[in-house]
């Protein structure tokens, strides 16, 4: 469910994604618009790998156990920045935030917004 973007190849075997902007939905499959949301999470590029790739399992088990509401979600390592797109479900941006908060500390939302 999770998507890695990494601006080096050679580390940790992630590619280098399109631009958010071309891979973001703004709509689900029946036309309703999707509300989004961000968190950062601060140092994230420069943890060990053991760390980095226990954080994203954990990030991926919240998003997965909520796949009814998680339409799109994309970690961007070059920013250290979480990127999820939600069914407009009321309450399910504070909801997934406080999870993922829970537990990876350092994620931090900045600033959910509905389009």
């Amino acid at each position: 469910m999770l998507t890695l973007a990494h601006s080096s190849a050679a580390q940790s075997g992630l590619l280098p994604a399109e631009p958010l902007w071309r891979r973001v939905p703004t709509r689900d499959a029946d036309g309703v618009r999707l509300s989004d949301f961000m968190m950062v999470i601060p140092g994230l590029r420069t943890w060990s790998e053991s760390r980095l790739m226990q954080t994203v399992d954990r990030i991926d088990g919240v998003l997965r156990a909520h796949r009814h509401a998680v339409v799109f979600a994309d970690l961007n390592l070059r920013i250290n920045v979480l990127w999820v797109s939600v069914r407009p479900i009321p309450g399910i941006i504070v909801h997934l935030a406080a999870l993922i908060h829970a537990l990876v500390p350092e994620a931090k939302l900045v600033a959910p917004q509905q389009r």
